[in-house]
């Protein structure tokens, strides 16, 4: 065992209190009660209240509400069925009848609505290489994809897969959940505008006839009843030590802090579930390191802003938001708390930083709990806006137990509930959180270089999938 460096008396004693503290459990109840958390509707704007509510409670100052403008999407009904004639068959399978099969599924946001009909073609998992072998069968057809990538790939996301379908000339999407028992997955087509063709989740036991109607040659329809119109959603911010803004100057003329810490978590959910795991464990771990900081606010090297932003799930639109709002040559470092609490096993996601990661590690090793460590950046949550311009990133995820399918489990699927949560993994979550905010108060953290970035999602094989999904930065073809 290595000597770790001793906890101050104000440091454990707050970790100490966290044991018994019920509240990030309480505010994740409240947020699961609600009808729904999707982004831009009234379930959400409950939800920020509650969130406000909870940061003025755990000690923060100046806490306020800021809308941003959005596209609404709001589900309608779905209607999904197989059908062929008897010749679909194959004749060794004749005088069996022809295939009208109704299956569950629900439509995928940003999905336009729409009436379509055309041939299943399965693509596997849906990668680039699956989407070349179809060839020309995806021009008019209804593709089917895994929501899963082979293990010893990078992984594929549901977007680029979508982009590819369109870009191969399919007339809808169908996203297969690839673990059984985990209903029909949802997840957005776009960021923030009506995608071009229907798409849908369906159950892994409905992706298995699907895998076989298409082997076939039958046909599928699908009908969309959705809309998206102009709305808005929004972000709560609160802060810790020195209130003012980072940069500017105090009304007393005195210079404020040059830096801040920022932590965020997204507070709103998918429609479908009461969004427990995503992210109502993340914006409750939040919560509870919040108010470990504000208790031992004097001990802390720099002011740290946080924020519980909206619109994670439908194309990262609180974080763009919030990115736009910050002076973000102020921001030493953002955390983003976006996955962590639902599971024991704590990962932090470094970005490219050496210096993160080795936060990471003295951490872990002072409080004598394992914290894993992944060095890759990606794309794909609240961290992007800020780590695209430099700012240094830390993510807080949790991975089920070693052996499980890979993938989102129960997330985005109306199996993400509240009884899934253990609040000890609340708690423990929250505490290293704080600790881990506690000591990026004192390190510099370097900045991110934009080529560098750059090129390491370039080596990761992520450049053709943003581009797919259209989020690969505008500025990086006129930096090259």
């Amino acid at each position: 065992m290595t000597d770790r460096e001793p906890v101050p008396a104000d440091v454990e004693r707050a970790l100490g209190r966290t044991w018994t503290d019920d509240r990030p459990w309480d505010l994740l109840t409240r947020l699961t009660e609600l009808p729904d958390r999707m982004g831009g509707s009234p379930g959400e704007r409950r939800a920020a209240e509650l969130v406000r509510t909870a940061f003025t409670d755990a000690g923060l100052a100046d806490v306020r509400i800021d809308e941003f403008p959005m596209q609404y999407w709001e589900r309608g009904e779905t209607e999904f069925a197989v059908v062929g004639d008897e010749t679909t068959r194959g004749s060794e399978r004749l005088g069996t009848g022809p295939i009208d099969r109704s299956f569950g599924a629900i439509a995928l946001p940003y999905s336009p609505p729409g009436d379509v009909e055309g041939p299943l073609v399965d693509v596997g998992y849906g990668t680039p290489e699956e989407f070349e072998a179809a060839g020309s069968a995806v021009q008019d057809g209804i593709v089917v994809a895994s929501t899963t990538t082979p293990p010893d790939r990078r992984f594929v996301h549901r977007m680029e897969k979508f982009g590819h379908a369109v870009a191969a000339g399919a007339s809808a999407f169908v996203f297969v959940n690839h673990v059984p028992g985990q209903l029909p997955p949802t997840g957005a087509l776009r960021f923030d505008a009506e995608a071009a063709v229907p798409g849908v989740g369906v159950s892994a036991e409905t992706g298995d006839w699907l895998r076989e109607y298409a082997d076939q040659g039958a046909s599928a329809r699908i009908r969309v009843d959705a809309t998206t119109r102009r709305g808005s959603s929004q972000n709560v911010h609160g802060v810790l030590g020195d209130s003012s803004v980072p940069g500017e100057t105090a009304d007393d003329g005195e210079d404020t802090p040059d830096e801040a810490v920022l932590v965020l978590a997204h507070y709103d959910a998918h429609d479908v579930g009461e969004g427990a795991l995503d992210n109502g464990c993340g914006i409750a771990t939040v919560v509870g390191a919040a108010r470990i900081l504000a208790t031992i606010e004097d001990d802390l090297a720099c002011p740290v802003q946080i924020a519980g932003v909206g619109c994670e799930e439908i194309g990262l639109l609180g974080a763009e938001a919030l990115a736009d709002d910050l002076d973000l040559d102020a921001i030493r470092a953002v955390v983003n708390v976006d996955g962590a609490g639902r599971f024991r096993n704590l990962r932090a996601l470094t970005h490219g930083s050496e210096t993160m990661a080795a936060v990471a590690e003295r951490v872990a090793d002072e409080a004598g709990q394992p914290i894993g460590r992944e060095p890759d950046p990606h794309p794909f949550s609240d961290h992007w806006p800020f780590l695209r311009a430099g700012v240094p990133a830390l993510q807080l995820h949790s991975e089920p137990p070693e052996g499980s399918e890979r993938g989102r489990g129960w997330g985005h699927t109306a199996a993400d509930t509240r009884d899934k949560v253990d609040p000890r993994t609340l708690r423990e979550h929250a505490m290293l959180t704080a600790l881990l905010v506690r000591e990026l108060t004192r390190v510099d953290v370097p900045r991110i270089d934009e080529a560098d970035l750059r090129d390491r999602l370039r080596d990761q094989e992520y450049e053709p999938g943003m581009r797919a999904a259209d989020v690969w930065p505008a500025a990086w073809e006129s930096a090259e």
